[in-house]
């Protein structure tokens, strides 16, 4: 996957390792890279380190900002085939090399950051020191920043695997050599985990195979592009949330017997962090329309995925204004659940166009967070997410429930054509 790299100070080895993926970034890049070496030589001066950019063969001049922006601490080049794209390429391309360097600190930082510190270097290093293994930040954003992360990633994680990770699809971690070799072996990359399924990815896989996963506070709100989640989503959606479908499937053994979440243990100094979030501005009239033309385009899948009594939730609201629209605490989590069952058990429907599908039905949740939340300020907005996703947690023997039903069917299924001979037929 690697077909260039550029090592001018000839690196063999380094205890820490900055890795900052990109494409196309030339305008933004020297930030993160200044800070990243600023927060190297303040706080590890004695300890050996590289800042690795990680890029997709970017046309636009970022290889050569990258070096050209002054450090005192050496710097790698990695770019993977041209045309060849993808977060989770850059990652593993960074997971390869820091491997190959001894590294035992890998931390991850976005190139489009505008907030990162010389501190946050330090803030994440402490808990690899202290034997931990994933540390993912928790930093204070705009209410209306990172909906995928407070209707979908969030929920669905902390009721799955039992750990309450606020960001799990932060961009920004760090990761002990000991787990980068594990990712690296996982049997479980696909081309959505080589594109933006990589963070939820990650934070799963720790969680599941037993890895010390911790949370820490990074001093400062997340400042990065903006954009508006109702006319900005991208393939981000389809492949996070493939990921946690399929995530599902390969760690049913895990969250099959959790049956509540439990807090992570969290570095730092919370809500006492600097810092105002940036201001997100979301077109609460283009959420409707999107939710209405979905139901045209997409009502027959729907009805199919949809039990009756989840169904009348979407026919019901589909007749309600748009300043009164809002879901009732579990209807979002039965919905989300319905999804997940038929990508696991409904062959017939294509998985890329049931989660298409869904994206209308995700457009009219992130409504209805918009006119609960919209005269709450952060604070407030993040009592009310917790209030929330406990109600989700708490659905979750619908899923459980469901999931066993769907079992038993199929597994007869499958034992009916064993014993009528239909499988060595059709061979």
């Amino acid at each position: 996957m690697i077909s260039e790299i550029v090592n001018p100070s000839n690196i063999k080895s380094a205890e820490i390792v900055i890795g900052i993926p990109s494409y196309n970034e030339a305008d933004s890049i020297s930030f993160p890279v200044e800070q990243a070496s600023k927060g190297l030589n303040i706080y590890f001066p004695h300890k050996s380190s590289v800042i690795v950019n990680v890029d997709n063969c970017s046309e636009d001049g970022t290889k050569e900002a990258f070096f050209s922006t002054p450090t005192k601490v050496p710097k790698i080049y990695v770019s993977t085939k041209k045309g060849m794209r993808g977060k989770g390429r850059n990652v593993r391309n960074l997971l390869e090399i820091s491997s190959g360097l001894g590294a035992k600190a890998i931390i991850l930082i976005d190139a489009d950051i505008k907030s990162l510190t010389p501190r946050w270097i330090k803030y994440f290093m402490e808990p690899l020191k202290d034997g931990y293994d994933f540390v993912v930040p928790i930093y204070m954003r705009h209410k209306y920043d990172g909906t995928i992360t407070n209707n979908i990633a969030y929920p669905m994680l902390r009721t799955l695997f039992g750990l309450r990770i606020r960001q799990p699809i932060a961009g920004d971690f760090a990761i002990s050599g000991r787990l980068a070799d594990c990712l690296l072996l996982e049997p479980t990359w696909d081309e959505d985990i080589y594109n933006f399924g990589i963070d939820i990815w990650m934070t799963s896989v720790a969680i599941c195979r037993n890895f010390k996963v911790c949370q820490a506070f990074l001093g400062s709100s997340k400042s990065h592009r903006p954009k508006d989640p109702a006319s900005d989503l991208g393939p981000m959606f389809s492949q996070v949330v493939g990921t946690i479908f399929k995530l599902m499937k390969n760690f049913e053994y895990v969250w099959k017997d959790i049956e509540e979440s439990r807090p992570s243990v969290i570095y730092g100094f919370g809500l006492g962090q600097s810092g105002v979030s940036e201001e997100v501005k979301i077109d609460t009239d283009l959420l409707h329309k999107s939710f209405i033309c979905g139901s045209e385009d997409y009502g027959d899948i729907w009805k199919q995925v949809l039990m009756p009594s989840n169904m009348q939730v979407i026919q019901r609201l589909s007749k309600v204004d748009p300043e009164k629209f809002h879901y009732e605490d579990d209807e979002w989590a039965r919905i989300l659940f319905d999804f997940a069952l038929a990508s696991m058990f409904n062959k017939e429907l294509d998985n890329k166009k049931l989660i298409e599908a869904l994206i209308p039905l995700y457009y009219s949740c992130t409504l209805s967070f918009v006119n609960r939340v919209s005269k709450m300020d952060d604070a407030e907005t993040e009592l009310h997410l917790e209030d929330w996703t406990l109600r989700f947690e708490e659905t979750k023997y619908y899923l459980m429930e469901r999931w066993n039903h769907l079992t038993r069917l199929n597994g007869n299924r499958k034992l009916y054509q064993m014993l009528s001979g239909v499988d060595h037929q059709e061979e």
